[in-house]
Protein backbone atom coordinates (compact mmCIF):
# COMPACT_ATOMS: atom_id res chain seq x y z
CA UNK A 1 0.00 0.00 0.00
CA UNK A 2 1.44 3.37 -0.95
CA UNK A 3 2.47 5.91 1.64
CA UNK A 4 -0.42 8.01 2.84
CA UNK A 5 -3.01 5.29 2.26
CA UNK A 6 -5.81 5.25 4.82
CA UNK A 7 -5.36 2.83 7.68
CA UNK A 8 -7.64 1.29 10.21
CA UNK A 9 -7.37 2.31 13.88
CA UNK A 10 -5.21 -0.75 14.54
CA UNK A 11 -2.74 0.33 11.86
CA UNK A 12 -3.70 -2.21 9.21
CA UNK A 13 -3.05 -0.46 5.93
CA UNK A 14 -6.08 -0.22 3.69
CA UNK A 15 -8.47 -1.89 6.13
CA UNK A 16 -10.65 1.24 6.29
CA UNK A 17 -10.62 1.92 2.56
CA UNK A 18 -14.03 1.47 0.90
CA UNK A 19 -14.15 -1.24 -1.82
CA UNK A 20 -14.68 1.29 -4.62
CA UNK A 21 -11.48 3.12 -3.63
CA UNK A 22 -9.23 0.04 -3.66
CA UNK A 23 -7.27 -1.16 -6.68
CA UNK A 24 -7.40 -4.69 -8.05
CA UNK A 25 -4.46 -6.00 -6.02
CA UNK A 26 -5.48 -4.29 -2.79
CA UNK A 27 -9.02 -5.56 -3.23
CA UNK A 28 -7.74 -9.07 -3.94
CA UNK A 29 -5.54 -9.08 -0.83
CA UNK A 30 -8.48 -7.79 1.21
CA UNK A 31 -10.53 -10.80 0.09
CA UNK A 32 -7.71 -13.35 0.31
CA UNK A 33 -6.77 -12.75 3.91
CA UNK A 34 -10.40 -13.33 4.89
CA UNK A 35 -10.68 -16.53 2.89
CA UNK A 36 -10.05 -19.58 5.13
CA UNK A 37 -9.15 -21.72 2.08
CA UNK A 38 -6.38 -19.28 1.18
CA UNK A 39 -5.12 -19.01 4.76
CA UNK A 40 -4.97 -22.78 5.30
CA UNK A 41 -3.36 -23.53 1.93
CA UNK A 42 -0.87 -20.67 2.27
CA UNK A 43 0.22 -21.82 5.74
CA UNK A 44 0.57 -25.38 4.51
CA UNK A 45 2.63 -24.28 1.50
CA UNK A 46 4.78 -22.11 3.77
CA UNK A 47 5.45 -25.13 5.99
CA UNK A 48 6.28 -27.32 2.98
CA UNK A 49 8.60 -24.64 1.61
CA UNK A 50 10.43 -24.35 4.92
CA UNK A 51 11.03 -28.09 5.19
CA UNK A 52 12.05 -28.19 1.52
CA UNK A 53 14.69 -25.55 2.21
CA UNK A 54 15.76 -26.86 5.61
CA UNK A 55 14.64 -30.50 5.97
CA UNK A 56 17.08 -30.97 8.83
CA UNK A 57 14.78 -28.94 11.06
CA UNK A 58 12.44 -31.91 11.49
CA UNK A 59 14.44 -34.82 10.03
CA UNK A 60 17.99 -35.02 11.32
CA UNK A 61 18.98 -38.36 9.77
CA UNK A 62 20.63 -38.91 6.38
CA UNK A 63 18.01 -39.96 3.76
CA UNK A 64 20.68 -42.04 1.99
CA UNK A 65 21.59 -44.01 5.11
CA UNK A 66 20.00 -47.45 4.87
CA UNK A 67 20.18 -50.64 6.93
CA UNK A 68 19.16 -53.69 4.94
CA UNK A 69 18.62 -55.61 8.17
CA UNK A 70 15.64 -53.34 8.89
CA UNK A 71 14.04 -53.70 5.46
CA UNK A 72 10.25 -53.19 5.50
CA UNK A 73 10.09 -52.79 9.29
CA UNK A 74 6.95 -50.99 10.40
CA UNK A 75 6.71 -47.72 12.30
CA UNK A 76 8.44 -47.62 15.68
CA UNK A 77 9.78 -45.13 18.22
CA UNK A 78 12.29 -42.88 16.49
CA UNK A 79 11.22 -44.15 13.06
CA UNK A 80 7.64 -42.98 12.80
CA UNK A 81 7.04 -44.07 9.19
CA UNK A 82 9.02 -47.32 9.31
CA UNK A 83 11.62 -48.46 6.77
CA UNK A 84 11.47 -49.08 3.02
CA UNK A 85 12.74 -52.01 0.97
CA UNK A 86 16.37 -50.90 1.24
CA UNK A 87 16.09 -50.24 4.97
CA UNK A 88 15.98 -46.45 4.59
CA UNK A 89 13.95 -44.40 7.04
CA UNK A 90 10.68 -43.52 5.27
CA UNK A 91 10.03 -40.45 7.45
CA UNK A 92 13.42 -38.96 6.62
CA UNK A 93 13.04 -39.64 2.92
CA UNK A 94 9.51 -38.23 2.89
CA UNK A 95 10.70 -34.98 4.49
CA UNK A 96 13.76 -34.66 2.25
CA UNK A 97 11.71 -35.60 -0.80
CA UNK A 98 9.85 -32.31 -0.54
CA UNK A 99 12.91 -30.41 -1.76
CA UNK A 100 13.18 -31.98 -5.23
CA UNK A 101 9.44 -32.23 -5.84
CA UNK A 102 8.65 -28.63 -4.85
CA UNK A 103 11.78 -27.28 -6.57
CA UNK A 104 10.72 -28.87 -9.85
CA UNK A 105 7.21 -27.45 -9.47
CA UNK A 106 8.36 -23.90 -8.66
CA UNK A 107 11.14 -23.71 -11.27
CA UNK A 108 8.95 -25.20 -14.01
CA UNK A 109 6.15 -22.77 -13.16
CA UNK A 110 8.49 -19.77 -13.34
CA UNK A 111 9.80 -20.96 -16.69
CA UNK A 112 6.31 -21.57 -18.07
CA UNK A 113 5.03 -18.20 -16.82
CA UNK A 114 7.99 -16.32 -18.30
CA UNK A 115 8.03 -18.07 -21.68
CA UNK A 116 4.26 -18.14 -22.08
CA UNK A 117 3.86 -14.49 -21.05
CA UNK A 118 6.52 -13.31 -23.50
CA UNK A 119 5.17 -15.29 -26.46
CA UNK A 120 1.50 -14.61 -25.73
CA UNK A 121 2.08 -10.99 -24.77
CA UNK A 122 4.01 -10.23 -27.97
CA UNK A 123 1.41 -12.01 -30.08
CA UNK A 124 -1.41 -9.99 -28.55
CA UNK A 125 0.44 -6.67 -28.62
CA UNK A 126 1.98 -6.87 -32.10
CA UNK A 127 -1.01 -8.48 -33.82
CA UNK A 128 -1.16 -9.10 -37.55
CA UNK A 129 1.60 -11.26 -39.03
CA UNK A 130 3.42 -11.84 -35.74
CA UNK A 131 0.20 -12.82 -34.01
CA UNK A 132 -0.41 -15.45 -36.69
CA UNK A 133 3.14 -16.82 -36.49
CA UNK A 134 3.28 -17.00 -32.69
CA UNK A 135 -0.25 -18.38 -32.45
CA UNK A 136 0.56 -21.18 -34.92
CA UNK A 137 3.75 -21.94 -32.98
CA UNK A 138 1.62 -22.20 -29.84
CA UNK A 139 -0.75 -24.58 -31.63
CA UNK A 140 2.16 -26.83 -32.63
CA UNK A 141 3.27 -27.22 -29.00
CA UNK A 142 -0.33 -27.68 -27.91
CA UNK A 143 -0.47 -30.74 -30.13
CA UNK A 144 2.33 -32.52 -28.23
CA UNK A 145 0.93 -34.75 -25.45
CA UNK A 146 2.59 -33.66 -22.22
CA UNK A 147 3.39 -37.00 -20.60
CA UNK A 148 4.23 -38.77 -23.86
CA UNK A 149 6.42 -35.90 -25.03
CA UNK A 150 8.23 -35.76 -21.69
CA UNK A 151 8.85 -39.53 -21.75
CA UNK A 152 10.30 -39.37 -25.26
CA UNK A 153 12.58 -36.39 -24.64
CA UNK A 154 13.74 -37.40 -21.16
CA UNK A 155 14.54 -40.90 -22.42
CA UNK A 156 17.11 -39.34 -24.74
CA UNK A 157 18.71 -37.11 -22.08
CA UNK A 158 21.72 -38.40 -20.17
CA UNK A 159 21.82 -35.56 -17.63
CA UNK A 160 20.53 -36.22 -14.12
CA UNK A 161 18.99 -33.97 -11.50
CA UNK A 162 16.00 -31.68 -11.58
CA UNK A 163 16.99 -29.41 -14.47
CA UNK A 164 16.21 -31.73 -17.39
CA UNK A 165 12.78 -32.36 -15.84
CA UNK A 166 12.22 -28.63 -15.29
CA UNK A 167 13.29 -27.83 -18.86
CA UNK A 168 11.04 -30.37 -20.54
CA UNK A 169 8.01 -29.43 -18.42
CA UNK A 170 8.53 -25.75 -19.21
CA UNK A 171 9.11 -26.44 -22.91
CA UNK A 172 5.85 -28.39 -23.26
CA UNK A 173 3.56 -26.47 -20.88
CA UNK A 174 3.89 -22.81 -21.89
CA UNK A 175 1.17 -22.71 -24.63
CA UNK A 176 -1.70 -22.53 -22.13
CA UNK A 177 -0.13 -19.51 -20.41
CA UNK A 178 0.62 -18.00 -23.82
CA UNK A 179 -3.04 -18.14 -24.86
CA UNK A 180 -4.16 -16.60 -21.60
CA UNK A 181 -1.52 -13.85 -21.85
CA UNK A 182 -2.47 -13.13 -25.46
CA UNK A 183 -6.14 -12.74 -24.58
CA UNK A 184 -5.37 -10.54 -21.60
CA UNK A 185 -3.10 -8.27 -23.65
CA UNK A 186 -5.64 -8.03 -26.46
CA UNK A 187 -8.24 -6.87 -23.95
CA UNK A 188 -5.90 -4.53 -22.07
CA UNK A 189 -4.52 -2.71 -25.12
CA UNK A 190 -8.02 -1.62 -26.14
CA UNK A 191 -8.62 0.26 -22.90
CA UNK A 192 -8.95 4.03 -23.10
CA UNK A 193 -5.92 4.73 -20.92
CA UNK A 194 -3.69 2.69 -23.25
CA UNK A 195 -5.01 4.53 -26.28
CA UNK A 196 -4.46 7.85 -24.50
CA UNK A 197 -0.88 6.93 -23.61
CA UNK A 198 -0.25 5.88 -27.21
CA UNK A 199 -1.64 9.17 -28.55
CA UNK A 200 0.63 11.08 -26.15
CA UNK A 201 3.65 9.40 -27.70
CA UNK A 202 4.37 6.59 -25.27
CA UNK A 203 6.76 4.06 -26.80
CA UNK A 204 6.25 0.32 -26.98
CA UNK A 205 8.32 -0.52 -23.85
CA UNK A 206 6.41 2.04 -21.78
CA UNK A 207 3.05 0.86 -23.06
CA UNK A 208 3.90 -2.74 -22.25
CA UNK A 209 5.52 -2.25 -18.86
CA UNK A 210 3.50 0.64 -17.42
CA UNK A 211 0.04 0.26 -18.89
CA UNK A 212 -0.58 -3.23 -20.29
CA UNK A 213 1.46 -5.63 -18.15
CA UNK A 214 0.03 -4.58 -14.73
CA UNK A 215 -3.50 -5.09 -16.05
CA UNK A 216 -2.86 -8.32 -17.96
CA UNK A 217 -0.73 -10.22 -15.44
CA UNK A 218 -3.54 -11.28 -13.08
CA UNK A 219 -4.92 -14.19 -15.17
CA UNK A 220 -1.36 -15.40 -15.80
CA UNK A 221 -0.65 -15.47 -12.06
CA UNK A 222 -3.88 -17.37 -11.39
CA UNK A 223 -3.13 -20.03 -14.00
CA UNK A 224 0.52 -20.34 -12.94
CA UNK A 225 -0.50 -20.89 -9.32
CA UNK A 226 -2.84 -23.71 -10.30
CA UNK A 227 -0.28 -25.24 -12.67
CA UNK A 228 2.33 -25.36 -9.91
CA UNK A 229 0.49 -28.16 -8.14
CA UNK A 230 0.06 -29.94 -11.47
CA UNK A 231 3.81 -29.80 -12.09
CA UNK A 232 4.59 -31.28 -8.68
CA UNK A 233 2.33 -34.20 -9.59
CA UNK A 234 3.86 -34.40 -13.07
CA UNK A 235 7.37 -34.70 -11.63
CA UNK A 236 6.18 -37.59 -9.47
CA UNK A 237 4.54 -39.21 -12.50
CA UNK A 238 7.69 -38.97 -14.61
CA UNK A 239 9.85 -40.25 -11.75
CA UNK A 240 7.42 -43.12 -11.21
CA UNK A 241 7.73 -44.02 -14.90
CA UNK A 242 11.51 -44.01 -14.58
CA UNK A 243 12.29 -41.04 -16.84
CA UNK A 244 12.21 -38.19 -14.31
CA UNK A 245 14.37 -38.07 -11.22
CA UNK A 246 16.24 -41.28 -10.60
CA UNK A 247 18.02 -42.78 -7.58
CA UNK A 248 20.03 -41.65 -5.70
CA UNK A 249 17.85 -38.53 -6.00
CA UNK A 250 15.32 -38.27 -3.17
CA UNK A 251 11.81 -37.32 -4.25
CA UNK A 252 8.29 -38.50 -3.61
CA UNK A 253 8.02 -39.86 -7.15
CA UNK A 254 11.17 -41.93 -6.77
CA UNK A 255 9.94 -43.41 -3.48
CA UNK A 256 6.46 -44.12 -4.85
CA UNK A 257 8.05 -45.90 -7.80
CA UNK A 258 10.25 -48.00 -5.51
CA UNK A 259 7.21 -48.93 -3.38
CA UNK A 260 4.89 -49.81 -6.27
CA UNK A 261 5.44 -53.56 -6.12
CA UNK A 262 2.12 -55.12 -5.15
CA UNK A 263 3.59 -57.77 -2.85
CA UNK A 264 5.66 -55.20 -0.95
CA UNK A 265 2.64 -52.93 -0.55
CA UNK A 266 0.54 -55.73 0.91
CA UNK A 267 3.27 -56.62 3.39
CA UNK A 268 4.37 -53.07 4.23
CA UNK A 269 1.83 -50.47 3.05
CA UNK A 270 3.66 -47.68 4.90
CA UNK A 271 6.40 -47.52 2.24
CA UNK A 272 3.84 -46.21 -0.28
CA UNK A 273 1.23 -44.45 1.85
CA UNK A 274 3.45 -41.76 3.41
CA UNK A 275 5.19 -40.38 0.29
CA UNK A 276 1.89 -40.65 -1.62
CA UNK A 277 0.07 -38.76 1.14
CA UNK A 278 2.75 -36.04 1.18
CA UNK A 279 2.43 -35.65 -2.59
CA UNK A 280 -1.38 -35.53 -2.47
CA UNK A 281 -1.45 -32.93 0.32
CA UNK A 282 1.07 -30.73 -1.51
CA UNK A 283 -0.79 -30.85 -4.82
CA UNK A 284 -4.10 -30.17 -3.07
CA UNK A 285 -2.61 -27.18 -1.22
CA UNK A 286 -1.38 -25.56 -4.42
CA UNK A 287 -4.67 -26.18 -6.22
CA UNK A 288 -6.63 -24.71 -3.29
CA UNK A 289 -4.31 -21.68 -3.30
CA UNK A 290 -4.81 -21.23 -7.02
CA UNK A 291 -8.59 -21.42 -6.69
CA UNK A 292 -8.55 -18.83 -3.91
CA UNK A 293 -6.34 -16.47 -5.93
CA UNK A 294 -8.57 -16.94 -8.99
CA UNK A 295 -11.68 -16.08 -6.99
CA UNK A 296 -10.00 -12.95 -5.60
CA UNK A 297 -8.60 -11.67 -8.89
CA UNK A 298 -11.55 -12.45 -11.19
CA UNK A 299 -13.91 -9.44 -11.15
CA UNK A 300 -16.74 -11.61 -12.53
CA UNK A 301 -16.78 -13.59 -9.29
CA UNK A 302 -17.26 -10.55 -7.06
Amino acid sequence: MAAGSPSSPDGTAGAGVPPEARGLWADAWHDLRRNPVFVVSALLILFLTVIALWPGLIATQDPQRCELGRSLEGPSAGHWFGFDTQGCDVYTRTVHGARASIAVGICATLGVALLGSVVGGLAGFLGGFWDEVLSRLTDVFFGIPMVLGAIVFLSMVTLTGIWPVVAIIAALSWPQIARIARGAVLAAKEHDYVQAARSLGAGTPRLLLRHILPNAIAPVIVMATIMLGTFVALEATLSYLGVGLKPPSVSWGVDISAASDGMQFRNAPHILLYPAAALSVTVLAFIMLGDAVRDALDPKLR
